[in-house]
């Protein structure tokens, strides 16, 4: 599994994502990856890459969100192949909060598609809006995804857990999901169809003429927080630091409540 090969790079990062590494009693366990039975092409494509035994079954039953569901799974038990994948970055076990992006040289924007693929969302808003997100637990998965986002974008992005289930929720819209939507799935590239789809539709769309581009928000500096806590004065440092006076304020306020973090000494 060389995962500076896009197809590789790509079924990894869905793995991670959306795989079950389970270890049995001795020599014994599983790899498995359960999706909608529409989408079955893609657990045969990862079939032909993998050089061991093993099946794609489907089966329906009732769940929460339907009545009827009719799910795929593929599943490997090579001990072989899973020792390799755990080697690699694929944990045992329950793995949403500890996986991260491969230690050693990879294909990023295809690593970065799978992961979407299989935590993440690709269209458009019900207004027409163009968006790319991802849904993840992992500090590292989000941190590099906004790492690497941002030098194709340009766009930046803090991460913040959310409050009511403790998740990341990393959003891209309008140009910045049409860049990255467009480097992501890029012609004749492995991923899930229907999302091709929706990524090559964004595209067509057009930001309206009376539609305003909001500015990128300006991160704070370390340098900026000990200037700001020097002068303690909203106004005298909004014209020392070239800010507004509210902007001055908040990150005051937020840095005397533990918002944010103080910065650190020189």
């Amino acid at each position: 599994m060389d995962l500076t090969v896009p197809e590789y790079a790509y079924m990894f990062g869905f793995l991670q994502a959306d795989g079950h590494l389970k270890q049995g009693p001795g020599r014994k366990g599983r790899l498995s990856v359960e999706i909608n039975a529409r989408d079955v092409e893609l657990l045969h494509r990862f079939q032909k890459l993998t050089p061991y035994y093993s099946s794609v079954t489907q089966r329906t039953r009732s769940t929460n969100f339907a009545e009827v569901h009719t799910s795929a799974t593929w599943s490997l038990c090579s001990l072989e192949a899973r020792t390799k994948l755990n080697e690699i970055g694929l944990p045992y076990g329950r793995k949403s909060k500890t996986i991260a992006p491969p230690a050693g040289e990879f294909s990023p924007r295809d690593y970065l598609r799978g992961v979407i693929d299989a935590d993440g969302s690709v269209g458009c808003t019900s207004k027409g809006f163009p968006f790319v997100s991802l849904t993840t637990a992992s500090t590292a998965i989000g941190a590099y995804l906004c790492f690497y986002a941002g030098k194709v974008t340009g766009a930046e992005r803090s991460l913040k857990r959310n409050a009511r289930d403790d998740i990341y929720n990393i959003l891209y819209t309008n140009e910045n999901a049409q860049k990255l939507a467009a480097h992501l799935y890029y012609e004749d590239c492995l991923s899930l169809e229907r999302k091709k789809t929706a990524a090559d539709s964004l595209s067509t769309w057009v930001r309206p003429a009376d539609m305003r581009i909001a500015p990128e928000r300006r991160r704070w500096t370390a340098h900026e927080d000990r200037v700001l806590l020097r002068l303690n004065n909203d106004a005298v440092a909004a014209k020392e630091l070239g800010r507004t006076e509210k902007s001055c304020y908040i990150r005051l306020w937020r840095m005397r409540t533990g918002q944010a973090p103080m910065p650190t000494e020189r």
